[in-house]
């Protein structure tokens, strides 16, 4: 968080703009979404095709999404088309899944410090 904020209540809204972000995009439904759209938009159908989840949930997850602006959406005919509108979220979650990916892969070449998923028991 920025070190120069002097201002309690700015750094508070950060704080809170920063959770509802995350909260946001804490539904692995809400991630598969945004990744399989980094690529180009899509329809529901070809999204359903990628992503394993009842159309009803699809449409409520896909709707969440437009209402906070990250994703835009376009009619074709019968078909909606949704595209990533904000690419900083795209680059977000490809920076943690990545990070946690590896994380996950190779659990024992990260420093326990540096870690964002904690070490399972196992």
């Amino acid at each position: 968080m920025p070190s120069t904020t002097t201002d309690a209540s700015c750094s508070d809204a950060v704080f809170e703009a920063v959770a509802e972000l995350f909260s946001l995009l804490s539904t692995p439904v809400r991630l598969r979404i945004i990744g399989a759209l980094c690529n180009g938009e899509k329809n529901v159908s070809q999204l359903l095709s990628l992503i394993d989840t009842t159309q009803p949930n699809m449409s409520q997850h896909l709707s969440t999404l437009y209402r906070a602006g990250v994703l835009g959406k376009r009619r074709e005919g019968t078909q909606i088309y949704y595209r990533l509108e904000s690419e900083r979220v795209a680059t977000l979650c490809r920076a943690v899944c990545s990070q946690v990916a590896v994380e996950l892969d190779a659990p024992a070449d990260v420093v326990r410090g540096e870690r964002l998923v904690a070490r399972s028991a196992h």
